[in-house]
Parts: C-alpha cells; sequence; structure tokens
C-alpha cells in the first residue's frame, strides 16, 4: 500500500538548474575575481556531478589545475557559500518556478492526509526559501522529512539520502514513491529499494530511465496534460495521487 511520495527538489519540484544554480554560481565567480562562466551546455555536463561543492571541485580538477591541491576545498566552500547566497536571493524576487502540476499534487497529497517528505543533495536553505515563496504559508510542515545535503555527504547516485529519509519516516520501501528527475536520482532511489516515477527536463530528457516505474514530461494541468514518455503507452495523463496509487498498485 502507497502510503508516502518522497521528491527531489532540483529540476523535480522546480526547474531551479538552468536559470537559478547556474546563474547563481557565474554570479559567485565574478564576486571571486574569477572568469569562470558557466553557460547552459557547460552546465549540463557539469550537472553529472551531483552536490554543488562537488561541482566546483571537478570543475577546479579539470580546468583550473594551477591551483594548489591544498587550497581547493576551502576554495570550493567558500564559492558554494556565495552561490548560495546568490541564489537564496534569486529565490525571493520569484526567479525559480514550481514545475507543472507539482503544486497542485503536493496540496492533494497534504489534504488527503498523504505523507511527504523530500530526498535532495541541495542544502537546506534552498529547500526552505523554495517552498516558503512557491507554496502556501505553511507548507514546508507539510513535509514529515526533509534529507537534504547536509544529511547525506554521500550524493546521488548513492542511496544515502533516501536510506536517511526511509529511517526517519520508520516506512519500508515498498510503502513509498520517489520522484525524481535525473539518472542519477532513480539510481539512487533504486538502490534503496524504491520504485520511482520521473519527471525529466530539459538537461535530463536524454538520460537513460531504465527501471523507471514511468516518466513523464511533467505532472501535468487538467487543461495540459502531462505526455508519457516511458512506462505506459499511453499519449498523456492527468497525474494526480489516485493515478500515483494506481501506477505504484500494478508494479
Amino acid at each position: 500500500m502507497l502510503r508516502a511520495l518522497i521528491f527531489d527538489v532540483d529540476g523535480t519540484i522546480a526547474d531551479t538548474e538552468r536559470d537559478g544554480h547556474r546563474v547563481a554560481f557565474n554570479r559567485a565567480f565574478a564576486d571571486a575575481g574569477l572568469d569562470w562562466h558557466w553557460d547552459v551546455a557547460r552546465y549540463g555536463a557539469l550537472l553529472r556531478v551531483t552536490g554543488g561543492r562537488e561541482r566546483i571541485l571537478h570543475f577546479i580538477d579539470t580546468d583550473a589545475a594551477h591551483i594548489a591541491t591544498n587550497e581547493r576545498e576551502a576554495l570550493a566552500r567558500r564559492l558554494h557559500a556565495r552561490k548560495t547566497e546568490h541564489y537564496l536571493c534569486m529565490v525571493d524576487e520569484g526567479a525559480v518556478q514550481l514545475r507543472p502540476g507539482v503544486a497542485r499534487l503536493l496540496s492533494e497529497a497534504h489534504a488527503a492526509g498523504f505523507t511527504l517528505a523530500i530526498a535532495t543533495t541541495t542544502s537546506r536553505a534552498n529547500i526552505d526559501a523554495l517552498l516558503a515563496h512557491a507554496l502556501p504559508p505553511g507548507a514546508l510542515g507539510w513535509f514529515s522529512v526533509i534529507g537534504a545535503a547536509e544529511d547525506a555527504p554521500c550524493k546521488k547516485p548513492d542511496p544515502q539520502v533516501y536510506e536517511f529519509v526511509l529511517e526517519k519516516l520508520q516506512l519500508a520501501p515498498r510503502e513509498c514513491l520517489a520522484i525524481e528527475d535525473s539518472a542519477a536520482g532513480l539510481q539512487a532511489a533504486t538502490a534503496a529499494g524504491l520504485r520511482t516515477v520521473v519527471t525529466v527536463n530539459d538537461y535530463t530528457r536524454d538520460q537513460d530511465f531504465s527501471g523507471a516505474l514511468m516518466v513523464l514530461s511533467d505532472f501535468g494541468e487538467r487543461d495540459a496534460p502531462a505526455r508519457v514518455l516511458g512506462g505506459s503507452n499511453a499519449a498523456n495523463v492527468f497525474v494526480d495521487l489516485a493515478q500515483m496509487k494506481l501506477w505504484h498498485a500494478r508494479h
């Protein structure tokens, strides 16, 4: 029986990456006097590395090897902290929007007394800011457990954050459904024993989602159904809580 929905955040709940985090990273680089600039394509490639600090370290290793090895960790931490400040300001200004159907599905699940949780590699500050500005007042309290970067040093595709959330929820994987947007997220959820629904975005649509319960364009709205990209022959579907329960039960 399905009892809980566990959501990823970046790219799943909201389109945060291309015009949110990427822009914030570039502003942090400029503040530090660095000539680094991550364009849309390069940032898409860097998203293969999960975790913002880890992404910066990877970039230093590949594109700024002149920086002393013993200085890289501290630099990455400073840049990531500054990037977070920029991102939070952007969220405050309304630059980051929820994806289609997310607010409706969360509200429906909450009203039905369903357990909601988050499992993400982003920081808790980013989550709090996004939910506070994009959902109704008090919506942060809808989530029984929030697993963030601070709770899981091992980033996706490692299942650590999902294992953390499941332990806090005190639910078995078979009682939950994960909602993801990337192959790394799908691998993490699957490794934790979770069935997973994927909603793709511009950066992830061409990734391998073998093993996903369903692959969708988004959750859709009544006047604009979601497109089914995998897991069913249906051309489009309106994704509500009843549909989620049906998919979970069939598999």
